[in-house]
């Protein structure tokens, strides 16, 4: 911890000092444990990467665990920049934006550095998502190419999106499907184009770190989803100060293997998984979606060493008799991230992996999105305390600041944790109002959590200023279920709130004041907004009401709304 007090302005008369009637208040800057590095921030992120490609030419680098396929480093670098000629002779340039309608894949990861090979960005979107949460991300990223499997073209033939022609191209629309087999019509072979391209025609770029790589979307502290800005160097940044240095925060190795089953369109797993894998020499065993004996299975035959999961993953971990009949034991590392993780699950999980280390990380996407990390995961490790977040990352600087006041807060008192460093965002796109009331004029980022640093520098996250839902590690915001409710003839106002669940850590309920002579009933509106939104997005309780509490402005007072589920529950 550094306690800085901000130098003093010298008024420049009398007047001035007269106006100037205390000095600035002091603030309290907590930093790393571990001593900062010297950071290749000038590296684009595929160069920073694939640092070590010819030194570990022939070790295992990506593994397709549908298929067994193993991708060697030499042959992963090599079809990520045929992968970078492919999309460049499909007219995708520097600062182009590519949306990846993906799950997890080895097609996943060649897309994504290809682009940043040509100095692009990548928008990567659940392919759960309904057609219209999938155009609104199109439309607002900007992207002019969609690289998905073919399940979900017909996604792309729905209304919101343009009609794609025999010839795989409608009003700048172009769509590559990653399955093997005749493409569906109107629509490219990736794998074709991979086979078929050069890679001398891969146009020389320079690419500064400040440029664009990554453009997930957030929610941030309130409203609707934006576009997160994540830089070369921001990127680069966030994964150095996870796993570079002498006494790396994330002790990963040569050797290592990675489970990747959290999802690669959102930021967790795309940065903590598969680019600190990739950086660190180790091998990254690739999983499309959860099941679980797939993953039991995958973890025994390839000996996973560092299992990334969120809490409800932990919660079937645990409870799972199925878990006896695998060999678990080459699990080291067992990081939970994405939402808090209590002591009663690691402990159930704990006692079925005795020799895994288990600890937490907190981050937010536009944070780059890791803030702190379980000191035990290190190269030279130490313990971590019950329900921790860990330490601020290193090459980093952490706040407390009272919510109300602004003013800095000292150890052990509860306020909004921001956040200062090279690795947050840039900003959210096209939308600089939205970005100055998420980072101030100083360069802090608010992350609108509630927590405190103790006396030991250790993280602990206990409340929520934003009104963000998390389910199951999604984000739910209640901003677009509102105004979707909003769009109902029979609903005159409403208000979204999260409910707290045992498997889901979070689920989003709705109230509604019904429109005058309207009866419609809940199962009408829940019904009504399944078929627009995503599964984890789904309303599981609807609560009629007379009015929706608000403030003077208009706000609506969620915790008014979270305190009445709070008596209900314990009523």
């Amino acid at each position: 911890m550094i306690t800085v007090a901000a130098p003093e302005a010298q008024p420049e008369s009398a007047a001035a000092a007269a106006v100037q009637t205390s000095p600035e208040p002091e603030v309290t800057v907590f930093r790393s444990k571990l001593p900062d590095i010297e950071i290749p921030i000038h590296l684009p992120l595929h160069e920073f990467c694939f640092a070590r490609a010819t030194e570990l030419a022939d070790a295992p680098c990506l593994i397709a665990a549908a298929t067994g396929r193993t991708y060697t480093y030499a042959e992963t670098r090599l079809l990520c920049r045929k992968a970078a000629a492919s999309l460049r002779g499909l007219g995708v340039g520097q600062g182009d934006r590519v949306m990846l309608l993906l799950h997890n894949s080895v097609e996943f990861a060649l897309a994504f550095f290809g682009a940043s090979f040509l100095g692009a960005v990548t928008t990567a979107a659940n392919p759960f998502c309904t057609p219209q949460e999938i155009h609104k991300q199109f439309e607002a990223s900007g992207s002019k190419l969609i690289v998905t499997s073919s399940a979900y073209v017909d996604k792309l033939r729905h209304e919101a999106f343009p009609r794609i022609d025999a010839d795989g191209d409608s009003n700048g629309l172009t769509v590559v499907t990653v399955d093997d087999g005749a493409p569906p019509e109107g629509c490219l072979a990736f794998w074709d184009l991979v086979a078929s391209a050069d890679v001398a025609t891969i146009p020389e770029v320079t690419i500064s770190p400040d440029d664009a790589v990554a453009l997930p979307f957030s929610s941030g502290t309130t409203g609707l989803p934006k576009g997160v800005v994540l830089t070369h160097g921001g990127q680069v940044s966030s994964v150095a100060q996870q796993v570079d240095g002498e006494n790396p925060n994330l002790y990963l190795r040569e050797g290592d293997v990675a489970l990747c089953v959290l999802p690669l369109f959102h930021i967790f797993s795309l940065n903590s998984v598969l680019l600190c894998a990739l950086r660190a020499g180790a091998a990254v065993v690739l999983m499309p979606r959860f099941e679980m004996g797939a993953m039991l299975e995958a973890i025994q035959r390839w000996r996973v060493t560092m299992a990334a999961v969120v809490p409800p993953l932990v919660l079937a971990l645990a409870k799972n008799p199925k878990l006896e009949e695998y060999d678990l034991s080459s699990i080291r590392i067992v990081l939970s991230g994405a939402a808090p993780l209590g002591k009663d699950l690691v402990d159930a999980l704990h006692a079925r992996v005795p020799q895994a280390i288990f600890g937490q990380g907190y981050g937010m996407t536009e944070a780059g999105p890791v803030l702190s990390m379980c000191p035990a995961f290190a190269k030279e490790p130490t313990p971590a305390k019950s329900g921790s977040c860990g330490t601020v990352v290193r090459n980093a600087e952490l706040k407390v600041v009272d919510p109300d006041t602004g003013l800095s807060l000292g150890r052990n008192l509860p306020g909004e944790i921001c956040i200062r460093g090279p690795q947050i965002m840039k900003g959210y796109l096209n939308d600089p109002e939205a970005t100055a009331r998420t980072i101030d004029a100083d360069g802090w980022l608010h992350t609108g959590d509630i927590g405190l640093v103790d006396d030991d520098d250790e993280v602990f996250i206990v409340d929520r200023v934003k009104e963000l839902i998390k389910f199951k590690g999604f984000q739910v915001p209640p901003a677009e279920l509102e105004a979707l409710l909003l769009g109902h003839p029979s609903i005159a106002d409403a208000a979204v709130v999260p409910q707290k669940d045992d498997a889901a850590g979070e689920v989003p309920v709705a109230f509604v004041v019904r429109a005058a002579d309207s009866d419609i009933a809940e199962d009408a509106i829940k019904e009504f907004i399944s078929k627009q939104v995503v599964f984890y997005k789904r309303l599981h309780k609807v609560y009629f009401t007379q009015s929706i509490p608000k403030s003077a402005s208009g706000k609506i007072l969620r915790r008014e709304l979270r305190a009445k589920l709070a008596a209900a529950a314990t009523a």
